[in-house]
């Protein structure tokens, strides 16, 4: 096993357990690229020089410096800096190093996307802590909560959320370092201009149509990065002397569609127009979808091709 990125306690009142977290997520990406120069083929290095250098010779490379020569500096006044040693930053005082505090709970539903920030595998500290940690995971997944509190690592201080995870014979739970709410913009400065628009009933039922079709259970092993396959693909021809790959796939077509309704409706009939798209350009606003009869699935404004097909033959 890896080892632990955080190992501290977790603090709920007078509830207190050892945990250790793991980082949930790794690069997979095999291509590396480097700086390569274009004239001369070699890999372009970089140095850290002071900046007195550079100006002095700018032709030249000055002298690299190392690495403890380097020291953290803020800039307190233009060109004046304040010098911060690691040691310093240690001696900080912080309770989130080394205990997560949970302040509150609550409901899983609240935790929107945009605030979680980087997931990691939380596991008790040993087997004494096993019980605590079993304990309050469960109690997590029975109430539906998340245990928010906080977390230093990283050079900075984290809202953290705990969560039971899903696998009752794993047994673990998740964390998800979270983002600030001054972190988020706001979201009006993007949305105030959206033209509002009135949502047809057709068009809706359609469009809920079309989802409940594609609808299927997520499984994250169904996605893969072609783009990484592509570059490999690429990469691998330039090293044989092979000629380039080009794109096989027949680039998409644009339906020939006269309005939304008629987009919808072909979407949803597998890309066939259906009957009353072709029959007319704009749908009149009287007329609504007949209601499905009873044990028969989907929507009257699309015909099945079973049923076209049985029309055919009488």
């Amino acid at each position: 096993m890896a080892r632990p990125y955080w190992s501290g306690q977790v603090q709920i009142s007078l509830v207190s357990f050892g945990v250790k977290l793991f980082v949930a997520t790794e690069a997979k990406s095999e291509i590396r690229f480097h700086q390569i120069s274009r004239k001369t083929g070699e890999r372009v290095r970089h140095q850290k020089v002071t900046a007195s250098a550079v100006e002095d010779n700018p032709t030249e490379a000055g002298e690299a410096l190392d690495k403890n020569d380097i020291v953290k500096g803020y800039e307190y006044r233009k060109g004046e800096y304040v010098t911060i040693e690691p040691k310093e930053l240690e001696a900080l005082r912080i309770p989130s190093k080394h205990s997560i505090e949970v302040s509150q709970f609550v409901n899983l539903n609240e935790l929107t996307p945009e605030y979680m920030e980087k997931p990691y595998f939380i596991v008790p500290e040993d087997d004494v802590q096993a019980e605590a940690f079993a304990v309050v995971r469960a109690a997590l997944k029975k109430t539906k909560k998340a245990a928010l509190g906080k977390i230093a690592f990283g050079g900075r201080e984290h809202v953290f959320a705990i969560i039971a995870d899903d696998d009752d014979k794993l047994g673990g739970m998740m964390g998800y370092t979270m983002r600030y709410q001054e972190e988020l913009r706001n979201p009006a400065e993007y949305f105030k201009d959206i033209k509002k628009v009135a949502v047809n009933e057709d068009s809706l039922e359609l469009a809920m149509e079309l989802i409940k079709r594609k609808a299927g259970k997520f499984d994250p092993g169904k996605f893969k990065d072609q783009y990484e396959a592509a570059v490999r693909e690429l990469v691998e021809a330039k090293v044989k002397h092979a000629p380039l790959p080009t794109e096989e796939t027949e680039a998409p077509r644009k339906a020939q569609v006269i309005n939304l309704m008629d987009a919808l409706r072909k979407s949803v009939g597998g890309g066939k127009e259906t009957e009353s798209a072709a029959g007319r350009k704009k749908p009149a606003a009287s007329e609504k979808a007949a209601p499905a009869s009873k044990g028969k699935k989907g929507i009257s404004l699309v015909k099945s091709a079973k049923s076209s097909s049985k029309r055919k033959s009488a």
